[in-house]
């Protein structure tokens, strides 16, 4: 999942977590980062992590790239509103394939097999987005005197979005959760 540090920083835990996770996937199973995790996954498949031109948070828009990763993982949709709070981003694995995209940042996902990492998020829930905000007013703040303004929502503009985002964006986790939980059975 998430977290305030990043995927770069020297924690003792992370090393054993990068290993992990390349074992995982050299053995095909099934393996799913949302945001850190995400960058987690790049970094322990040869990818980079790096500060992002922009933070990204809030709603926005999220582009399914066309392929056949987007046609084993989510056919039929071509565009979302996903859910972002991240300064971060990566550098797609070597045999990996790009997913996702936004305007904001290029790598949003991307598929090795039956791993799945993400940038953005589309595990959110109302309360997750009320509590992210009250923690992350700060950060908010800063990146929009910075101008930020078209990557970075005011926490008003969440909470008045997020009623109506939510149930989509629930769908196409439905679709991404139900596509790596088969990759359970190879």
């Amino acid at each position: 999942m998430g977290g305030p540090m990043s995927a770069n920083d020297a924690l003792p835990w992370i090393a054993p977590v990068l290993d992990l996770i390349r074992s995982a996937v050299a053995a095909d199973k099934p393996v799913l980062g949302h945001c850190l995790g995400g960058q987690l996954m790049a970094r322990a498949l040869g990818g980079s992590v790096s500060r992002n031109p922009v933070k990204e948070i809030g709603w926005g828009e999220v582009m399914v790239e066309p392929g056949p990763a987007a046609d084993d993982w989510l056919p039929g949709l071509d565009r979302f509103a996903g859910f972002h709070w991240h300064g971060e981003t990566f550098t797609l694995p070597l045999g990996s394939a790009r997913l996702l995209s936004s305007p904001h940042c290029r790598n949003q996902a991307f598929v090795l097999g039956n791993a799945l990492g993400m940038q953005c998020h589309v595990e959110m829930l109302p309360e997750m987005i009320e509590h992210w905000c009250e923690i992350g007013a700060g950060e908010i703040e800063r990146a929009r005197a910075k101008g930020m303004t078209a990557s970075v929502q005011t926490t008003a503009e969440m909470a008045l979005e997020s009623p109506r985002r939510i149930p989509a964006l629930h769908k196409v986790a439905a679709h991404l959760y139900a596509r790596w939980i088969r990759g359970i059975g190879a």
